[in-house]
């Protein structure tokens, strides 16, 4: 498809994994797609709107896993510049059966997941990146990439591990509104009346319904967000205090504390982990 890059990482009767680019040319909603399989999408870098019929729409970053259910159509937008870039996994319906609450599924409907999208926690992000990064440059065999990616699936789908924004649908479009704001210049230091201003709502407010709708107040939403692309970025930068500049922290010990308390892990250690091994 026309402004997509699908790059094959793994391929297994386990699972499957891609690397999908999309440049983001379709800033209003693209033609109708249709999943082919079922999908776990894990987006590491940019954002999109993923619409289902007339009124089912999600935003799909770096903090959430989007659910494609084979064999439904839906379509796609980019409402902030810059495209966006996902890890898409897949495995059997036997194997999807075997991992999947029975709460998390559309009662009567075969293996379709009820939700478009979950809330995922840093852990998981880690993984993501580890199997990106680590399959990219060799560091991990295809065991190893099988049981991480199984242990994401585990991660993603649990109720521990992951969240399920129960909010109306007013309240999730003014976090929406919200993220993207913060995706637009995700290095900028915002303050909580400028992001206030922007949405149309007192800050009071706006505290209130993201922590309602993600179940994490707005100011940890953005780091998660930073930390994410710092996760993307790490095996382009030889040095880190560049980066943690990029990215709108205050020095190299501010981002270097923040990534470990996040990921369980130093930047520097989990640039090891995808290194090449010898």
């Amino acid at each position: 498809m026309s402004g997509y890059v699908v790059d094959q990482l793994l391929d297994t009767p386990t699972l499957s994994l891609h690397d999908v680019v999309c440049d983001g040319a379709c800033r209003h909603k693209s033609p109708e797609e249709c999943a082919t399989g079922t999908h776990l999408v894990f987006p590491y870098r940019g954002l999109f709107m993923h619409h289902l019929g007339q009124d089912r729409d999600a935003m799909a970053e770096p903090n959430q896993v989007m659910f494609l259910n084979d064999g439904e159509g839906f379509k796609v937008s980019h409402p902030v510049a810059g495209g966006d870039a996902c890890l898409s996994l897949s495995l059997s319906q036997e194997m999807l059966a075997e991992l999947t609450p029975k709460d998390q599924l559309r009662a009567g409907a075969g293996l379709r997941f009820d939700r478009q999208q979950r809330r995922i926690d840093p852990r998981a992000q880690a993984l993501v990146a580890l199997l990106r990064h680590g399959l990219r440059r060799g560091a991990i065999e295809t065991l190893e990439a099988e049981t991480l990616g199984l242990t994401l699936v585990r991660r993603v789908l649990g109720e521990r591990t992951s969240h399920a924004a129960a909010a109306s649908w007013g309240r999730r479009k003014l976090a929406d509104r919200a993220k993207m704001i913060i995706a637009a210049d995700l290095s900028r230091r915002w303050t909580l009346g400028e992001i206030a201003t922007e949405t149309g709502v007192s800050p009071v407010y706006l505290t209130q319904v993201f922590q309602q709708v993600e179940g994490v107040p707005l100011y940890r939403y953005q780091l998660r967000l930073r930390l994410a692309r710092a996760l993307d970025l790490l095996d382009q930068y030889e040095h880190l205090t560049p980066l943690a500049l990029d990215l709108g922290f205050s020095s190299h010990s501010h981002f270097s504390a923040a990534f470990k308390q996040a990921y369980g892990r130093s930047p520097t250690e989990m640039q090891r982990l995808t290194s090449p091994r010898a």
